[in-house]
């Protein structure tokens, strides 16, 4: 029983400080945006070698053993995903927020 109680009062703990986490920056947000971007063009190279490693390994089995086998089914071409490009971001912004309390400077009036 004391247990149970143990267990019940550390999760209620548990809970109650991963409801308190701030809410993540906009650099921490860029940031995992990027890391989403690298996994899944990681994830469509992985797809390209399989591809690949596929159409060998089916080329030498009806090239040794395919004589008189039906004729492999058409498949689409491996794609290249190519390199890793990351994306652009914004590098800073204008240097208009910064003087837009200020007027802007008058004319010298003109006499004559």
């Amino acid at each position: 029983m004391k247990k149970i109680l143990l267990v019940l009062s550390a999760l209620a703990i548990g809970f109650s400080a991963a409801a308190k986490l701030p809410a993540p920056s906009e650099e921490a947000k860029a940031k995992a945006a990027e890391a989403a971007a690298k996994t899944a063009h990681g994830n469509k190279v992985a797809d390209f070698q399989l591809c690949k490693s596929r159409e060998k390994v089916a080329a030498h089995y009806y090239k040794t053993n395919g004589k008189g086998k039906a004729a492999p089914t058409a498949t689409p071409a491996c794609v290249d995903p190519g390199a890793y490009k990351p994306a652009e971001t914004a590098a800073a912004p204008a240097a208009a927020p910064a003087a837009a309390g200020a007027k802007p400077a008058a004319a010298p009036a003109k006499k004559g």
